[in-house]
């Protein structure tokens, strides 16, 4: 069996690559000694593994450390370049071939390229190279055929003679290999340790000679056309307002408000209206009640689990379809139109000079923002974060001041009734709280955070079938994790009420719920669900009597409060039980103290 690798940069489409040569044989595993997830897939006889988007194959970071393994084991090599950064994408496209592994490169986004007013003469970057080089468009499925058939005539490319002297001089008591030898000019730390080699400082001058050698194939297959003789397109000009520091929040702040609008006010007000108020409690549930109550007694304890005011029925059926359900759909909705689109990379080159104030690059802003569709995933997607002082700071922030978008669709419901005042208050509070959690976590961490390098994927109106995939699975997904807690959750809240323990926890709690934040002892109970699901909490609060400030010292409160059990659990494995457990005591201990000092302020 022939292990074939998958390598490129960043954002150059390899997933599609991937998709198309796998189809649904899919193994997702996590490399062994790191926290980086590769995917695996078997076309015929052959093994293809999708590697992480890289620049380079080194030991600077996780990703570059399960790229070079990949590579060094792999037999064939499939290098997916982006056509409108060749100059860019060669200088790992040489690395690659330098190493002597047999490849063929799949030119993708070639009608992009066109667009921007590049031409590529593709035969003549293929002599260059000594490999074929294939045109693809991966979106559009051209080409990738082509690539498929190439699996068989996989060239080894046109060695560089000088580097091939220099490796020849190494002094080693075991000669390497030409995939290792150009590691070790490259001086790879954990080659120069197998080795057992001292740095003689060279790195620089392979990488200089390698960026030389880059320009001079460029030279020779790019023809662009001026942008004085074209002009600047549309999708230029749009890029600049998107990163332009001041038209750029302007956008940013608009967006926000359309968002809030449409989730806000349209989904929450009229379709959850609908959903909840008229197909729920009217037509199904009186429905399922009545039949339900047939052949169980309403005031047993199956009974009250099923059909009393905490049963699944009653709370989780209403709450998870009724009510969370057309909310969360919408929010996915929105978030997969903007990664379709490529406005969210933008967004961390928007922010990277402010998130850089409190320990984090622009790339921060990634898992921040995904973390308003789900905290869980989000967690994970800190890997792409440099360093472990980034990575624990988002996870933090994460953990502590971002709601879920099923959490975050249910507060925006609750705000939107409230008025403009209290959500400036409550918008106020979270920024605050989320300056001073990521400031106080990079002073006291150690470590450095990294600059930002990020690669801006060409903005494009989103394929809507693309973005009803994603907001289909992301909406799968949500269900299936939140029905068996949401499920348990009413189970112990509606086991708590039937035996009378209900009453003593809001008791128990008094003192924080009434005493501190001046709350009904019944708000009790949203924690006692929160701790289950913070939006499941949230969506308790629906249920109870409360004031306006009431409300707002509620909705702040039970954001700041532990994310789901879900969460935590990545928490627990991504961070340790050490940072994790320190976390959601954190968490714990900001929500109440916020909301008791808010309650002082407001009440």
């Amino acid at each position: 069996m022939a292990v074939i690798a998958l390598v490129g940069n960043p954002n150059v489409g390899k997933s599609i690559f991937f998709n198309y040569l796998t189809g649904n044989y899919v193994d997702v595993s996590n490399f062994p000694g790191t926290t980086v997830d590769i995917s695996s897939g078997k076309l015929g006889e052959h093994l293809i593994i999708d590697t992480p988007g890289v620049y380079g194959i080194s030991s600077f970071n996780d990703e570059e450390k399960v790229t070079k393994k990949v590579v060094l084991d792999a037999d064939m090599v499939i290098n997916v370049v982006d056509a409108n950064n060749l100059d860019r994408d060669l200088f790992l496209t040489l690395q690659l071939l330098d190493m002597g592994k047999p490849m063929v490169i799949a030119l993708n986004m070639i009608d992009e390229a066109e667009k921007n007013g590049r031409e590529i003469d593709i035969e003549e970057l293929s002599s260059l190279l000594g490999v074929d080089v294939i045109p693809t468009i991966a979106v559009k499925k051209i080409g990738l055929a082509k690539v498929k058939r190439a699996l068989n005539s996989f060239k080894i490319g046109k060695l560089d003679q000088k580097l091939l002297k220099d490796i020849q001089s190494i002094k080693t008591t075991k000669k390497p290999s030409i995939q290792e030898g150009i590691l070790l000019l490259e001086e790879d730390p954990e080659m120069l340790k197998k080795y057992r080699i001292s740095s003689r400082n060279l790195r620089e001058e392979y990488y200089l000679y390698r960026r030389e050698r880059v320009n001079e194939i460029c030279s020779k297959v790019i023809n662009d056309i001026s942008n004085w003789k074209r002009g600047r397109s549309f999708s230029e000009k749009l890029n600049y307002l998107l990163i332009h520091p001041v038209y750029g929040f302007i956008i940013l702040i608009v967006i926000l408000a359309v968002v809030y609008t449409f989730v806000g006010k349209l989904v929450s007000g009229y379709v959850v209206d609908f959903t909840e108020g008229y197909l729920m409690e009217e037509l199904i549930l009186p429905g399922l009640i009545k039949l339900a109550s047939k052949w169980i007694t309403p005031q047993s304890l199956i009974g009250n689990l099923m059909l009393g005011e905490f049963g699944f029925f009653t709370l989780t059926i209403k709450y998870l379809i009724g009510l969370l359900l057309p909310l969360v759909v919408s929010f996915f909705f929105v978030m997969s139109l903007m990664e379709d689109s490529g406005y969210l990379p933008r967004v961390a080159v928007l922010l990277d000079k402010h998130l850089s104030k409190i320990g984090l690059n622009g790339k921060g802003i990634i898992p921040i923002i995904l973390g308003f569709g789900c905290v869980t995933m989000a967690t994970i997607t800190t890997r792409i974060l440099g360093t472990q002082k980034e990575r624990t700071i988002a996870t933090i922030l994460l953990a502590i001041s971002i709601p879920c978008s099923a959490q975050m669709a249910v507060i925006l419901g609750l705000l939107s009734s409230l008025g403009g005042y209290y959500i400036t208050i409550y918008i106020l509070t979270m920024i605050f709280i989320f300056i001073i959690i990521g400031k106080l976590t990079s002073l006291l961490l150690p470590g450095k955070s990294n600059p930002l390098l990020l690669d801006l994927p060409n903005l494009r109106f989103p394929k809507m079938k693309n973005v009803f995939k994603k907001t289909y699975y992301k909406t799968l997904g949500f269900l299936q994790d939140a029905l068996p807690l949401f499920t348990i959750g009413a189970m112990l809240i509606g086991g708590l009420n039937y035996f009378n323990i209900l009453d003593r926890f809001q008791s128990y709690l008094s003192p924080l719920t009434v005493n501190w934040l001046k709350l009904p002892k019944e708000t009790a109970n949203i924690f006692i669900m929160g701790l289950i699901r913070r939006d499941f909490g949230t969506a308790g609060l629906i249920s109870l009597t409360l004031t306006p400030e009431q409300t707002l010292i509620s909705l702040v409160t039970i954001t700041l409060f532990v994310p789901c059990i879900a969460s935590i659990m990545v928490i627990l494995k991504e961070r340790g039980i050490f940072t994790g457990i320190i976390t959601i005591l954190l968490s714990i201990s900001i929500a109440f103290f916020t909301g008791g000092l808010l309650a002082s302020l407001v009440l």
